[in-house]
């Protein structure tokens, strides 16, 4: 396991910070028992993983915290978040959000949390989300319930980084999470390179979606970004998508190839990785342990995708 900096926090944390939502939130939208998702945990610790991301929202807060009862690693950071709209109507109220971290607090079994964000911020959301609920994170955190704070985004429906682009012209957040994949780069000149200047930490979330683990949906992204503009065809063998970087042995799979293309991309502190099974999770560390991809086939990605920001491989 590779650790690092994440940002201004200065807390060492591993280069692979295990996901508990998205698709899969540890098997639970698969049927996976609570005692296997808590297997899941204990076994990301014992890889070396020190950072979790959770929410109240994913439902895995609880299986996160039976888990680090029975295997807490002495410098384990875990963050969690907050929607900072009540179903995209209002803003919460700085008392509710109080309530939720109180809430998160309780259902982690924690003292303090780590890390916590407003998450899934649209861009039409930030200024109402950062003038009112800044301050209340700022409380939170003076009187001891969180250590650090950041802002997501919504990748879904803002792939081009309208919001962290906002965000990034503030001086407020510790971390963010943001989008990033091979097909969708475009968060490079958009987000990190203001992040680094300004030493914010970022988690990199979408790394890994369904483009890249089923070939046909890989085809149909694909066919869409030629077909409006965004990428050369002749670039694209859609017999065997992006299969150069798997031929001769460079790549494992289109998923580890994605994993250590955005582990190696300036300003990334962290790869979140979600998972459903100890095997999966087992392949995607080893992926983050494997050398960098090679130079001209990284180059080649670059090239074929530097104007995309409309997708995000889902």
């Amino acid at each position: 396991m590779e650790y690092g900096t994440l940002g201004r926090t200065g807390q060492t944390v591993s280069r692979l910070g295990l996901g508990c939502g998205g698709p899969s939130r540890l098997g639970g939208p698969a049927g996976v028992e609570t005692d296997d998702r808590v297997a899941i945990v204990i076994r990301a610790l014992e890889l070396g993983v020190t950072h979790i991301d959770t929410a109240r929202s994913y439902g895995t807060e609880e299986i996160v915290a039976r888990a680090i009862n029975q295997v807490r690693p002495d410098d384990l950071f875990i963050s969690t978040k907050s929607g900072a709209y009540l179903d995209d109507k209002r803003v919460l109220t700085p008392k509710e959000l109080s309530g939720r971290i109180e809430e998160s607090l309780r259902s982690l079994g924690a003292d303090v949390i780590d890390l916590y964000h407003l998450h899934g911020v649209l861009p039409s959301q930030y200024e109402s989300a950062r003038d009112i609920l800044v301050p209340e994170l700022i409380r939170q955190r003076e009187k001891g319930a969180i250590r650090f704070f950041g802002v997501t985004e919504r990748f879904n429906a803002d792939p081009g980084h309208a919001m962290l682009s906002q965000a990034m012209k503030d001086d407020c957040w510790d971390v963010i999470m943001v989008g990033f994949n091979p097909l969708n780069q475009s968060a490079r000149d958009r987000v990190l390179t203001a992040a680094l200047a300004k030493n914010i930490g970022v988690q990199a979330m979408f790394v890994v979606r369904k483009a890249f683990s089923i070939p046909d949906r890989l085809r149909e992204v694909l066919a869409g970004l030629i077909e409006a503009g965004r990428i050369d065809g002749d670039d694209i063998d859609m017999s065997d998508p992006l299969g150069f970087l798997v031929k001769n042995g460079a790549a494992t799979s289109l998923p580890d190839a994605a994993y250590r293309f955005c582990r190696d991309e300036a300003g990334v502190d962290v790869v979140l990785s979600g998972t459903g099974s100890i095997e999966h999770l087992e392949a995607n560390v080893a992926s983050m342990a494997a050398p960098a991809l090679p130079g001209d086939l990284r180059n080649r990605l670059i090239r074929i995708f530097d104007g995309v920001d409309t997708v995000t491989a889902q």
